[in-house]
């Protein structure tokens, strides 16, 4: 179970931007992930949380290959996807899987329930007709859902049961691997305890490992084994959620976590908040040295003129050059 089901190493993903200035040539890139590495160990939650445009949700669709990475590699259950095409992919595809952030937006609206779930299982040739709908009412019920759902069209449920209709089909083919673009945004707060714990017990189950997406950083920190912070497509911090949550090192991680509301109104106002100044900088042109020393209360000027690398302190993994004297 010690064994990575997931190695990503210096992946990188840029997209073409059109460039405003007339007559030049010059070839513009969002830079949406800039060099990014870790590994998720089989049967783990990897949690993944930055600000809005960080570049996580694009991190997670390069790593199961809905994007061709511009750089990098991508090792998946001990098989170099990372140049492999369509027709190689598809084999791989079916062991590891994606829940979609919208409920509404995933689902065809011209499907029943019975052919969204069983979509996956015809692609890969599973099983006969009757064995395919047999296999989806199950599926319906390990959602908490009801076999005779399967008839129905997706305009009939609520955004909740429309997301386990997306977590039954995620399942349908039996992967190992799922990654969770924010499952839970969408939908109301007393909703997004259940998937919480539907995702958990279902994990226990059928042994899957998730690569979890979200910007609920409380419940992040409810699922996930580690944490990983993202800024500006670079990773800042990762390390196991307890440490990360109880003892931040990267100024990034900590001024994140000061805005997280705390449900006690003693403990609130004696919370310090890290207020951030200026703005994000453009992941078209990002700065030279760190990403992150536009913004940085702490900075020296190295950080400005070197990106700092990756590296180890206290068992965690930090890009900074002030690591030692956070501690």
């Amino acid at each position: 179970m010690a064994d990575n089901i997931l190695e990503i190493r210096d992946l990188k993903k840029y997209f073409p931007v059109k460039n405003e200035k007339l007559f030049s040539r010059e070839k513009l890139y969002v830079h949406a992930v800039d060099g990014v590495s870790f590994n998720i160990k089989r049967g783990e939650v990897l949690g993944l949380v930055g600000e809005s445009g960080c570049g996580k949700t694009t991190l997670g669709r390069t790593a199961v290959r809905l994007y061709k990475p511009t750089g990098g590699s991508i090792h998946f259950d001990g098989q170099d996807i990372t140049n492999l095409s369509n027709k190689e992919l598809i084999p791989v595809k079916k062991k590891m899987q994606i829940i979609f952030q919208d409920p509404y937006a995933s689902l065809n609206p011209r499907l029943t329930i019975g052919d969204i779930i069983s979509e996956p299982m015809r692609i890969h040739h599973i099983g006969t007709h009757a064995e395919q709908q047999e296999r989806v009412q199950e599926l319906l019920k390990v959602v908490g859902l009801k076999p005779d759902h399967i008839r129905r069209y997706p305009n009939e449920f609520s955004g909740g049961q429309r997301q386990r209709v997306g977590i039954a089909r995620a399942l349908a083919v039996n992967p190992s691997f799922i990654m969770c673009d924010e499952p839970i945004s969408a939908l109301d707060v007393s909703i997004q305890a259940q998937i919480i714990n539907m995702l958990e017990d279902l994990r226990d189950q059928l042994h899957l490992t998730y690569l979890f997406v979200a910007h609920d950083l409380s419940m992040v920190r409810h699922i996930s084994d580690r944490i990983c912070v993202m800024y500006l497509g670079n990773m800042v911090e990762c390390g196991p959620a307890e440490e990360i949550y109880d003892h931040p090192m990267h100024p990034y991680t900590k001024a994140l976590l000061s805005a997280v509301p705390i449900p006690d109104p003693i403990q609130t106002r004696s919370q310090k908040r890290v207020l951030l100044q200026g703005e994000i900088p453009s992941p078209i042109h990002p700065p030279q040295g760190c990403p992150f020393s536009t913004r940085c209360n702490c900075k020296k000027k190295v950080c400005s003129e070197v990106k700092p690398a990756i590296q180890v302190v206290n068992g965690r993994q930090i890009a900074c050059h002030l690591a030692k004297d956070n501690l």
